[in-house]
């Protein structure tokens, strides 16, 4: 695989240059080595062992990667969640800074005719990595998200940030009961996570990851109006630790939660895809056109794209970390500070940790 690794004092990131994906992410905190991200178990299997039809970004489907478009590219011709999360990258920068480490990466294809910068950066003793994607130039208007994901061995409590609503799609990811299963009900919404409708009646606790609910699930959750950044937060129980992932809302106003638990009976998930979430926090609908057409989101006010021009430039910024975290619970809430980040634990407990809090620049103008 060719990967570039990159890391600071406790930590280290590498980015599978082939899609964009980051390959693996490293934390040392008290002795230990906490792995956040998610890695598919086929990646490396000789290619014609998998699907002849697979994308690359399946087939080598890893931690976290950019997609733009998100979900189905049927705007400009591409695979799915665009080229960025399938196409190759090539490095521009790679160098210490003061206090950690900066490295640089352009995607070798155009997206709607924008060139695309992805730009990670690495600070001694933070178990954050910062990243920010640059959109120069182009036409017309892209949707984006990130598409980070996370693995349980024995399921996790979730948390996040005040919420506005949370809504599934109107058709679920694997309607057909020979090739998977899902539990959520279709088309629903609620605005209280706890309370979600079951396609089989009754509801659900979303913020209880539990690895007997065999399952691939979708939903979007809608950021509520609070004025901090955006946060989940995932307590994976046997592994001990919080993952944690952060945005700026006014940039990435959506969460889409894919539970991904041996719900797909065919290649190459085959019912071994087990006990993963992703965190896919974004600007977008499902589907560039969807996106750019008049969804629901579009309704209640949401922005699901960010438009294009030559001479103009969109970015937005995300931070993805992980911490030793012994509590049976989620946090109860997370505060961002200056340099640091507050995790109050549910029986009151406070850890803080070092963050770059002016990263994210909540409050900044965001254009459309």
């Amino acid at each position: 695989m060719d990967t570039v690794t990159i890391g600071a004092k406790g930590i280290s990131v590498s980015l599978d240059l082939a899609v964009g994906h980051v390959a693996a992410m490293e934390v040392e905190a008290d002795g230990r080595v906490l792995k956040p991200l998610h890695r598919a178990p086929w990646v490396g299997s000789p290619r014609e062992t998998l699907p002849a039809n697979l994308p690359e970004g399946t087939v080598r489907l890893s931690g976290d990667f950019l997609c733009a478009p998100f979900s189905t590219s049927d705007v400009e011709p591409a695979p799915l969640h665009g080229w960025p999360a399938n196409s190759e990258w090539d490095v521009v920068e790679n160098g210490a800074i003061a206090g950690g480490w900066r490295a640089a990466f352009r995607l070798r294809r155009k997206v709607m005719g924008a060139a695309v910068d992805k730009i990670f950066t690495l600070r001694d003793g933070h178990p954050f990595l910062y990243q920010e994607h640059v959109l120069s130039g182009g036409s017309g208007a892209i949707s984006v998200a990130h598409h980070p994901m996370t693995v349980m061995q024995g399921g996790g409590r979730l948390a996040f940030s005040p919420k506005r609503v949370a809504v599934t799609p109107p058709a679920p990811l694997e309607p057909d009961p020979a090739r998977g299963r899902f539990m959520l009900a279709y088309p629903a919404r609620t605005a209280d996570l706890t309370q979600f409708p079951l396609a089989a009646g009754g509801t659900t606790d979303l913020t209880d990851y539990r690895v007997e609910d065999k399952r691939e699930d979708f939903i979007t959750l809608v950021e509520a109006d609070h004025g901090g950044p955006g946060w989940t937060a995932i307590a994976r129980r046997a592994e001990r630790d919080l993952v944690l992932v952060l945005k700026n809302p006014a940039e990435l106003p959506v969460t889409m939660l894919w539970f991904s638990n041996g719900g797909r009976d065919y290649a190459p998930w085959s019912g071994r895809h087990l006990g993963v979430l992703g965190i896919e926090d974004g600007r977008s609908a499902i589907g560039h056109a969807a996106s750019l057409g008049d969804s629901w989101l579009k309704h209640e006010g949401v922005p699901t794209a960010f438009a294009l021009a030559e001479g103009r430039s969109v970015s937005f910024r995300h931070v993805i970390g992980a911490v030793p975290f012994a509590e049976a619970g989620a946090p109860a809430d997370i505060e961002a500070a200056t340099d640091r980040l507050r995790i109050r634990a549910p029986n009151g407990a406070v850890k803080e940790v070092p963050f770059d809090g002016e990263f994210l620049r909540i409050g900044r103008s965001v254009p459309a």
